[in-house]
C-alpha cells in the first residue's frame, strides 16, 4: 500500500485540511463504508448513493479520516477531514500522483471480451520475472483503477490494469490516470451496443487506450479481429499482432484439441517456438494467452519464463471452470458474463467435448440495445447447429433464443424456458441424466451462478 501523509494528500488533490493532524499517515483507502477497515481514508463518492451520508459509518468502522466535497457532521476532533472540490477527481488525482512517483511499467488491457482473463494471464507470466500489482476482480472503472493504484508499493515493477468502458471517453480518462507502457486490445465485439449503437463506435472507444499510452510504448493487438485492425490503421505507434493467422507476429501453430484436457499447440515468436499443453477448453483462451505472451515479450520476458508461467495457469471460477459432479455429470461454469461473441465461442467449443448428452443453459445477454432480439435468436440457432441436445433459456429474452433454436430445427422437447435463475435452479436438476455435459452461461444481471450452485448441491462434487 502507498503510505501518504495527510498534507501530501491535500497537495495532490488540491484539498484543504479542515481537521486532523497533517502528519497523519494513511496506508489504505476506501469508497464503501461497509468495507472500511481501521486506519483507512474514506472517499465520500456521490454515485447511486451519496458517500457523504456514510462518513459517520466509516468512522464507526475505524476509518481515520475522510475526503469530502461538502461539510459533514464532525465525527471526532481527531478524525481527519480533507475537503476537495470533487471527491472522484481527488481520488483519481491522488492515484495519478502516486503512480508518477513509481518506476513500474504499466500494462493497460481493454477489449469487449476477455479483459479479465488476459489481465490474469499477463500478471501470472510477468510474475516470473517482476513483482506485479494487478487489478483485483473486475476493478476496471474510474474508481476501481484508482483504488488499485493506491495499493502500489516501491517494490512493484509492473502494474497490470484492466480498463473497461460503457461509453466514449471512459478509456481515455483511465489512460490519463495510468498511461500504459503496453496496451492490449483483445477484440471489438457487440457489447454495450445499447449505449454505443454501432461496432465502429465501440472500436473508436477502444482506440482511446492507444491515444493515451506513452509515446515509446507497444500496442499488443488481436491480428485476427477486423475492427482491431481498423483501429491499428489509424495509429502510428509500435504494434505487436497476435493470433492464429500466419501474419501475426506472435501466433499459434499445429493446434490440437485434447478433449477435456484442453489443447496442445506451438507458440511462435520470431525464430523461437515452444510446444505447449494448455488446460483450457475453449480456443478463446488461446487468444487471451497470446495477448499475455505479447505483453511479456514487450517487457523483455524470456520464452523460458513464459513457458514456465503457462504451466501454472488454471481455469478461473465462473469463467469456463470445469466441475465433475455425481452421476458423471460435467458442468462448465461460465456464469460470470455473456455476450454474442463469447456465447458463440462457448457453444462451438464445448459442443466438441465428449458427452452422453449436451445441455446448454443460457441466460439473457444484456445491454445489446435494439439488436437484442436478433442476437438472441442467432444464439438459439447456433446452439442447434452446434449439436446441443437440450437448450434451456433463462430470462425475459429467452423466448427469442428458443425461437431461434426451433427455427434451426430443434424440436419442441429440445427447448425449455424459465423466467429467472431461481426458477431454473429449482427445475433444471430434474432435467438432467447421467453422463450429461451442462454449459451454464449468462450475463451477470441474470445470476446464472445460482443454477450452478443448485447443480453442485443436488449432485455433490465428486
Amino acid at each position: 500500500m502507498a503510505e501518504l501523509r495527510l498534507d501530501r494528500i491535500a497537495k495532490a488533490t488540491g484539498g484543504t485540511i479542515l481537521q486532523g493532524p497533517p502528519e497523519r499517515v494513511f496506508r489504505a483507502f476506501a469508497i464503501d463504508s461497509r468495507q472500511t477497515s481501521p486506519g483507512e481514508l474514506f472517499f465520500a463518492i456521490s454515485a447511486r448513493r451519496d458517500g457523504h451520508d456514510f462518513v459517520a459509518d466509516a468512522a464507526a468502522r475505524g476509518a481515520a479520516g475522510a475526503v469530502v466535497a461538502r461539510p459533514v457532521p464532525t465525527v471526532s476532533p481527531d478524525f481527519a477531514i480533507l475537503q476537495v472540490p470533487d471527491t472522484v477527481a481527488a481520488l483519481q488525482g491522488l492515484a495519478r500522483s502516486v503512480l508518477e512517483e513509481q518506476r513500474a511499467s504499466v500494462v493497460g488491457i481493454t477489449g469487449s471480451v476477455g479483459k479479465t482473463t488476459t489481465k490474469e494471464f499477463a500478471a501470472a507470466l510477468l510474475s516470473r520475472k517482476y513483482r506485479v500489482l494487478k487489478s483485483e476482480g473486475n476493478f476496471n472503472n474510474h474508481l476501481g483503477l484508482a483504488l488499485t493504484l493506491l495499493r502500489i508499493e516501491p517494490r512493484h515493477e509492473a502494474v497490470v490494469l484492466e480498463m473497461g468502458m460503457s461509453a466514449p471517453g471512459e478509456i481515455r480518462m483511465l489512460a490519463s490516470i495510468a498511461p500504459p507502457d503496453v496496451s492490449v486490445i483483445t477484440n471489438v465485439s457487440p457489447v454495450h451496443l445499447e449505449h454505443l449503437k454501432t461496432m465502429e463506435a465501440i472500436a473508436a472507444a477502444k482506440k482511446e487506450i492507444l491515444d493515451g499510452m506513452k509515446a515509446e510504448g507497444a500496442a499488443v493487438l488481436n491480428g485476427d479481429d477486423p475492427y482491431v485492425e481498423l483501429i491499428a490503421q489509424a495509429w502510428n505507434g509500435r504494434k505487436v499482432y497476435y493470433g492464429l493467422s500466419r501474419g501475426c507476429e506472435i501466433r499459434v501453430e499445429n493446434l490440437q484439441r485434447l478433449g477435456f484436457d484442453g489443447f496442445r499447440f506451438d507458440i511462435v515468436h520470431g525464430t523461437e517456438r515452444r510446444r505447449i499443453k494448455f488446460p483450457f477448453l475453449s480456443d478463446t483462451y488461446i487468444y487471451n494467452l497470446l495477448a499475455a505472451v505479447g505483453v511479456g515479450r514487450s517487457l523483455w520476458l524470456s520464452f523460458d519464463d513464459i513457458e514456465r508461467g503457462i504451466q501454472d495457469l488454471k481455469p478461473y471460477a465462473k469463467r469456463g471452470h470445469l466441475l465433475r459432479l455425481a452421476q458423471k455429470i460435467v458442468v462448465i461454469d461460465d456464469s460470470y458474463n455473456s455476450n454474442p461473441r463469447a456465447l458463440e465461442a462457448a457453444l462451438r467449443n464445448y459442443a466438441a467435448l465428449p458427452a452422453r448428452r449436451r445441455v446448454a443453459v443460457l441466460g439473457d445477454m444484456l445491454e445489446l440495445g435494439e439488436t437484442s432480439a436478433k442476437f438472441h435468436e442467432d444464439a438459439g440457432a447456433q446452439a442447434a447447429a452446434a449439436g446441443w441436445d437440450l437448450v434451456v433459456t433463462v430470462g425475459p429474452l429467452g423466448g427469442h433464443m428458443a425461437r431461434g433454436a426451433r427455427r434451426a430445427g430443434m424440436g419442441m422437447d429440445g427447448v425449455r424456458s424459465f423466467a429467472a435463475s431461481e426458477e431454473a435452479a429449482a427445475e433444471i436438476p430434474a432435467l438432467l441424466c447421467e453422463g450429461d455435459l451442462v454449459l451454464v452461461k449468462g450475463s451477470r444481471g441474470i445470476q446464472t451462478e445460482k443454477i450452478v450452485e443448485a447443480l453442485k448441491e443436488t449432485f455433490k462434487e465428486s
